[in-house]
């Protein structure tokens, strides 16, 4: 009975590869190991979990920042900021794909909904790229991990998860990705530009043409296409990084600015509305339904002593604090092949964060780390959710072949990216508190 605890992650993985969805695999496990644990007690433990769930106001952001996204979608921002950015970076070498880039970090700050990202920008920019004769790896490459960009890059549905879970500000987690991000996509897009520079076949500048817009057209298309989503932008994360709004009104913020997008565009319907908001109950429907499992699970697993356990099992290893935060990223990284983001927050990071807590770490360092984890999750296969976005998207002579091949320099340059965040703290730790200070 001692070791009960630890063999909850087997039985819940093992449904998992059933192909029982992850919400009930977890239900599921939470509900018979918490009858063996406790008994008949056990419903007053899942009931009090549910109310903290339900009433937290923090994941009231979740369905506001889906609803921002599915609006973008039928804005038509796609077409418009594709215009703008690429006026001014044709003449790159690879200039279609860093257009891409930027495209995908510009939806990233907007919304941070990840697959409703890759498949607008895949939709609109893998045509255009194929017909000038890019590299279908560098394509693959560049329209994943930007997609993927929305994980790293505020604001983050993975974050407003994350910070409940980790008993961490989702401000200061949304403070501390700002420069690991920025990073991140700055490494996407020199790479691209190296790589075309060395390899011109790889990404072709595109010829100039007769009617090319001059610099008064130039300015005047990127004030008309880029300055309303710039604005909006500011006006979320302003918001949130000023100290103004919460998390969640600054998402019911971005809500206001996207349906005044698709008004200012031109593109507001009802039917469309009627879409956005049939998308959002779907996808925090399943969320929550995730979340409240995996709040179940957790509430087991804790309540049954299964963290006491594991701090005695790796004090008992004589693993230093690096060593031991090295081991548990290590664990990320593979859980990452075979599980979703969600999967892995929920499981993992209540465990996880008291042990490195106690190891001495700052939590939001760590959960930023975590963080990373997760993006290089999202290009790392047998499971790689963006490759199955790409695929939905892209035609028939992209191959997986192409898409696994085009990942791997990516997933080099996010490796480089945790890196520096493990050598370097106050990547993550400085305008945490630096914000802390002009308070």
């Amino acid at each position: 009975m001692e070791y009960l605890p630890f063999l909850m992650l087997p039985v819940a993985f093992g449904l998992m590869f059933l192909g029982v969805q992850v919400a009930f695999a977890m239900l599921l496990t939470a509900t018979l190991f918490g009858l063996v644990t406790f008994g008949a007690a056990v419903v007053h433990q899942f009931v009090e979990k549910i109310d903290d769930l339900a009433s937290n106001f923090v994941f009231a952001a979740i369905p506001l920042f889906v609803f921002m996204g599915a609006v973008l979608e039928k804005s038509g921002i796609a077409d418009r900021l594709f215009e703008a950015v690429h006026i001014w970076t044709r003449r790159l070498p690879g200039g279609l794909a860093i257009a891409t880039v930027v495209m995908c970090i510009i939806f990233a700050a907007s919304s941070g909904v990840i697959g409703a990202t890759e498949s607008i920008v895949g939709l609109l920019t893998i045509p255009i790229m194929l017909r000038y004769g890019y590299d279908k790896r560098l394509i693959s490459g560049v329209i994943c991990a930007g997609g993927s960009l929305g994980t790293i890059i505020p604001p983050s549905v993975v974050v407003i998860v994350m910070g409940p879970l980790a008993n961490v500000s989702v401000g200061d987690l949304m403070y501390g990705m700002v420069l690991p991000g920025l990073l991140l996509a700055g490494l996407y897009l020199v790479y691209i530009l190296a790589l075309c520079i060395v390899k011109p076949a790889h990404g072709p500048r595109i010829p100039r043409e007769p009617d090319e817009p001059g610099l008064g057209q130039k300015l005047a298309i990127t004030a008309r296409n880029l300055v309303p989503p710039l604005a909006m932008i500011v006006a979320v994360l302003g918001s949130i990084l000023g100290g103004v709004a919460s998390p969640t009104e600054a998402a019911s913020i971005g809500c206001v600015c996207a349906v005044l997008l698709t008004v200012i565009y031109g593109r507001f319907t009802w039917l469309g509305m009627y879409d956005a908001l049939l998308k959002t109950v779907r996808v925090t429907a399943m969320i929550m339904a995730v979340l409240l499992g995996g709040t179940l699970f957790t509430g087991v697993f804790v309540g049954s002593g299964g963290i006491g356990l594991a701090s005695t099992l790796i004090g008992e290893m004589n693993l230093g604090p690096w060593a031991l935060l090295l081991l548990l990223l290590l664990v990320l990284f593979i859980a990452g092949f075979f599980l979703d983001w969600i999967s892995i927050v929920l499981i993992f990071l209540p465990i996880f964060t008291p042990l490195v807590t106690a190891a001495g770490f700052d939590p939001v360092w760590f959960c930023i780390l975590f963080l990373i984890m997760i993006q290089t999750s999202y290009l790392t296969p047998p499971l790689a959710p963006a490759i199955f976005y790409l695929r939905a998207v892209a035609p028939a002579e992209i191959t997986m072949r192409h898409m696994y091949a085009g990942m791997v320099p990516f997933i080099g340059l996010q490796v480089i990216v945790l890196a520096a965040t493990l050598y370097w703290p106050p990547l993550v730790t400085w305008l945490p508190q630096l914000a802390l200070q002009l308070r």
